[in-house]
């Protein structure tokens, strides 16, 4: 989730031969002993379960939904922030599901598209278009770390500052949207030039602000045009509601506050879903997977930064279709049935703290 929920951050990738790149790196060859393992162990595992997805969904939107007008009534700042953490979390948990919505297919979860837009999607301005038609760009295989890939930026290459800006747009995300949604979507509607560039530029969940995204074709345009018109009516109206006083301007601020830090948990999440070494060139997919992180158990804390499978990101690009609800079965199998001194191996690391300071370090040494 990338992922899903990625804010665009106005970075620049390092030119080619500037000082800041870093020597060339050897291309990586497939380990096709590791691709079939994974392949074979894992066949049985492929099929979503309806009731899984629905009740996980359900539960986490029950639950931040309630928590959030838990932290609106609160009668002191301290059960606000208390609230309001809980609410950030199971939301965020909630709108994860948009990553499964991209790799699932439709017919295997009846309703679930809908039930989660209509239930997630729409209340927090992230309705399944801005990630359907982009993330599974991030996955094609001579796309993936390159210029064309939405989900990629290489982080790890560029300038230390570079690191706390992209976590503090992420805190605007709530913002962004609503004038995406409230403004935006309808002055587009009636100026065909702004509306290119509202295609374009702002209707995909992508950290890569040189991705320019082509227009929908056939039913997917009609769903889209559903789902934003939809998220437009429900961003305006949170709007005049607020403003004539219906919605006090409490309980607006405390929702933006809760969906920012849904959006900066999700950024974090983000910042370690990959090593972000990749300087443009193709990789195989053992490189992909090898410059992708899994965060396996006994590790506890991934089960919130990092949730509805997000904590197995590299397994998810060698398996993509794999369900997330299958993905630590997966993980065991193939764990045991490979050798200390396979690849897959190196893909696992203990947790965020790590990572975060794998990537930090390699930034400041960057001039």
């Amino acid at each position: 989730m990338a992922q899903p929920m990625e804010t665009v951050a106005t970075f620049d990738r390092p030119a080619a031969g500037a000082a800041t790149a870093a020597p060339k790196r050897r291309p990586v060859d497939d380990d096709k002993a590791m691709l079939k393992a994974a392949a074979d162990l894992t066949r049985d595992l492929n099929v979503p379960r309806p009731a899984i997805y629905w009740s996980d969904m359900l539960a986490s939107a029950v639950l931040g939904y309630g928590a959030l007008a838990a932290a609106i009534l609160a009668p002191s700042m301290g059960w606000t922030i208390v609230a309001g953490v809980v609410a950030a979390l199971a939301l965020y948990r909630a709108e994860s599901f948009i990553h499964e919505l991209t790799h699932i297919k439709h017919a295997a979860v009846p309703g679930f598209r809908l039930g989660w837009n209509l239930i997630v999607g729409i209340p927090l301005l992230t309705p399944s278009f801005m990630y359907e038609g982009v993330h599974n760009l991030h996955h094609a295989r001579t796309r993936y770390g390159t210029a064309e890939d939405p989900e990629y930026l290489p982080l790890a290459l560029m300038k230390w500052w570079t690191l706390p800006v992209f976590i503090l747009i992420s805190a605007l995300a709530p913002v962004a949207l609503l004038v995406r949604y409230a403004i935006l979507t309808p002055l587009s509607a009636v100026i065909p030039s702004l509306r290119r560039v509202v295609v374009a530029r702002y209707s995909g969940l992508q950290i890569n602000p040189s991705f320019r995204r082509r227009p929908p074709e056939g039913p997917a345009r009609a769903l889209w045009h559903r789902l934003e018109a939809g998220a437009s009516i429900y961003a305006i109206a949170l709007i005049a509601l607020t403003a004539t006083g219906v919605i006090p301007l409490k309980a607006f601020l405390i929702f933006l506050a809760v969906t920012s830090g849904l959006a900066v948990t999700n950024q974090v999440r983000t910042l370690v879903a990959h090593l972000w070494e990749n300087e443009g060139e193709a990789m195989s997919v053992t490189a992909q997977y090898l410059d992708s992180v899994n965060v396996p158990p006994p590790a506890l804390l991934p089960m919130l930064w990092a949730p509805v499978g997000l904590r197995y990101h590299a397994l998810h690009h060698l398996l993509p279709g794999l369900p997330y609800h299958a993905l630590g079965t997966a993980h065991r199998r193939i764990t045991a049935a490979l050798d200390a001194e396979s690849v897959y191996h190196k893909g696992n690391y203990k947790g965020l703290p790590v990572l975060a300071a794998r990537l930090a370090r390699s930034t400041v040494t960057r001039r």
